[in-house]
């Protein structure tokens, strides 16, 4: 039978794939691959290290909103351009 997972853990690592457009089955084996490199094996290191994750996605989210708004601007020299049919 599974075990219970901690509240926090879980939550924490389903806003991680709310964010990262994944599963929440890969947001925890990120965690967990981030916990076993780390050498954590308990749950308040394993919800720290998804909350870590967490605020670095959240505080890289912006800029991939500038990086996206930058590739869809045309460059000069095709500003004019169309496609005829």
């Amino acid at each position: 039978m599974a075990t219970i997972q901690d509240r926090a853990y879980v939550t924490a690592c389903s806003q991680l794939a709310c964010l990262l457009s994944i599963s929440l089955a890969a947001a925890r084996r990120k965690v967990d691959y981030v916990a076993a490199k780390e050498g954590l094996r308990d749950n308040v290191g394993r919800l720290m290290i998804a909350e870590r994750i967490l605020t670095e996605v959240q505080s890289g989210k912006q800029d991939e909103g500038e990086l996206l708004d930058s590739l869809l601007k045309a460059v000069k020299s095709e500003e004019n351009f169309l496609l005829e049919d």
